[in-house]
């Protein structure tokens, strides 16, 4: 069951990307869904569809580890590709993420050697 709602999730969040990118055109029809797909990515149509697929991978991830866990990952990647502590503590003091979210990432940079 918890497969099924998360491959819903996954597919209901780039739909409801588009729909408002749609909305936002002013237009209908197939010339509103150009407009929209064109909006959304670099590189006209085939860009905004790319940018709905980061858009379902990125939710997918989101609703199959949670959000503090993805973050959490980021900042350990961080450090394991060279940058130095503070300058991720910048990154983190800058991420738009919850007080507690944040005292909580400073924790797990705190614990990696």
């Amino acid at each position: 069951m918890e497969k099924i709602v998360s491959k819903i999730a996954a597919l209901g969040v780039p739909g409801l990307v588009l729909l408002i990118a749609i909305s936002a055109t002013g237009l209908t029809g197939a010339a509103a869904i150009t407009s929209a797909l064109a909006a959304l990515g670099p590189f006209g149509m085939l860009g905004g569809i790319a940018t709905l697929g980061v858009i379902g991978l990125a939710s997918q991830g989101i609703v199959e580890f949670g959000f503090d866990s993805i973050f959490t990952a980021v900042v350990k990647e961080l450090y394991k590709k060279g940058e130095s502590k503070e300058s991720i503590l910048e990154k983190i003091k800058r991420y738009p993420v919850s007080k507690a979210l944040k005292r909580k990432l400073r924790e797990e940079l705190d614990k990696i050697s």
